[in-house]
């Protein structure tokens, strides 16, 4: 694989994000060339990536975003690969899902796919989520979700969950793109993803994890949080491209912990963080399965891992600061 890869040359969207970030650090260490996608390479959110092992000589930044059709084109000229891992997660309030979420994941991906096509790329990893498997109240309730499993539009709309329904239109349109085109497409879809950050900003789920540290809620829904490490995301992701075997779509997940039992053992090896008071039972109980990525040979780490790391970096970074 190492000689295979040294000449390979890949492209990554959205670069310097969370997920992609530690997809863009491993691809180098393998010895790819990586193009990244950024809307602005000289921005000081992505100069971590230019301080990356092999970076200096191996990878090139391009100023363009998903509804620039051309610059992706410039961005994937040369390259027999691509991660399309790009999409806007929603942090706050959204005034209007159709531009701030719809239109860049759904647009985006056809954008890409397209993109792909012109400069001939053989295998494209399209990078989902759970929340376009699992948002469904006709969901399963006697076996954990599985590939089959889809968010339902409607539900999304109607709860108005529009982040959900962008990856969930987005990804459907990509799988259906196989079937009328030469690409090879693979989704991955991953679940709340915690673990050490690459990038110098906050971002969703990072910003989750850290409220349970740091809100001290009166009460916290005691919701089922199926998670999963971004490094083991990232391997996932490489996994997806480099095993000839891959196929369709693959559900990311490795630990579903309740909110309560996930500020309960936070508390026990940092007790000196402002934890939430109390919790609401909360019916959710839908389990993910990842026995398809498991079969391809992916692997995770324990939860406990993913915390500490997570924490030790939240506080390096000035995140977290103990009372």
């Amino acid at each position: 694989m190492e000689g295979k890869a040294e000449k390979e040359r890949v492209c990554v969207t959205g670069a310097g994000g969370y997920i992609a970030s530690w997809v863009v650090k491993f691809l180098l260490s393998k010895g790819y060339i990586v193009h990244g996608t950024v809307r602005d390479p000289s921005d000081e959110k992505n100069s971590h990536l230019k301080k990356l092992e092999k970076a200096l000589e191996n990878l090139q930044l391009f100023k363009t975003d998903l509804l620039d059709y051309e610059g992706l084109c410039a961005a994937f000229a040369g390259c027999s690969g691509v991660f399309h891992v790009a999409s806007p997660v929603p942090i706050g309030p959204i005034s209007n899902p159709e531009v701030e979420l719809i239109e860049p994941a759904v647009v985006g991906t056809r954008n890409v796919l397209s993109a792909c096509e012109k400069a001939k790329v053989k295998k494209v990893v399209v990078v989902s989520s759970a929340g376009a498997v699992a948002i469904n109240p006709n969901r399963p309730k006697d076996r954990p979700m599985d590939e089959e499993c889809w968010s339902d539009l409607e539900y999304c709309k109607a709860t108005q969950n529009y982040y959900c329904l962008a990856k969930t239109i987005a990804e459907s349109e990509a799988l259906e793109h196989t079937k009328k085109s030469e690409l090879n497409i693979v989704t991955v879809c991953p679940s709340f993803t915690f673990g050490p950050m690459l990038q110098s900003t906050m971002n969703g789920s990072s910003l989750l994890l850290l409220s349970f540290m740091k809100d001290g809620g009166e009460s916290v829904k005691n919701m089922l949080y199926p998670v999963v490490d971004v490094r083991d995301v990232a391997e996932s992701i490489l996994l997806a491209y480099e095993n000839p075997d891959a196929v369709g779509r693959y559900i990311c997940s490795a630990h579903s912990i309740r909110a309560q039992a996930l500020a309960e053992k936070l508390k026990s090896m940092y007790p000196n963080y402002n934890y939430p008071k109390s919790y609401i039972e909360d019916e959710n109980d839908g389990e993910l399965s990842s026995e398809k990525l498991q079969r391809l040979g992916w692997k995770y780490r324990p939860l406990e891992e993913t915390l500490v790391d997570a924490v030790r970096n939240y506080e390096e970074n000035g995140f977290l600061v103990e009372h």
